[in-house]
């Protein structure tokens, strides 16, 4: 069953966002995951805090959670946090 990575954000730093999301992406590829969407988010009901989302979906949760935890990720996380404000959420797939 497919697992599904949310990210919500807001950009603090737009040339260092470029810079994480480029090396974030290939670690998301080298895992076998794949983004389905990555934007600007348009806010449909309720209050939100970030204006941009994007989701990555993975083979299984197993695969997410071992993405996220990998050391090539893990080490992007100083320059992810200093390029955007953002949480990240595991979703299970249908």
């Amino acid at each position: 069953m497919s697992a599904y990575i949310i990210v919500e954000s807001n950009v603090i730093d737009a040339e260092k966002l470029a810079q994480y999301s480029q090396q974030a992406a290939k670690t998301v590829t080298a895992s076998h995951g794949e983004f389905i969407a990555k934007g600007k988010a348009t806010l449909l009901t309720g209050e939100s805090q970030t204006a941009n989302g994007a989701i990555i979906r993975f083979e299984n949760k197993e695969a997410a959670q071992a993405w996220y935890l990998c050391e090539s990720y893990q080490a992007l996380i100083p320059l992810r946090d200093q390029a955007m404000n953002c949480t990240f959420k595991l979703v299970d797939g249908l």
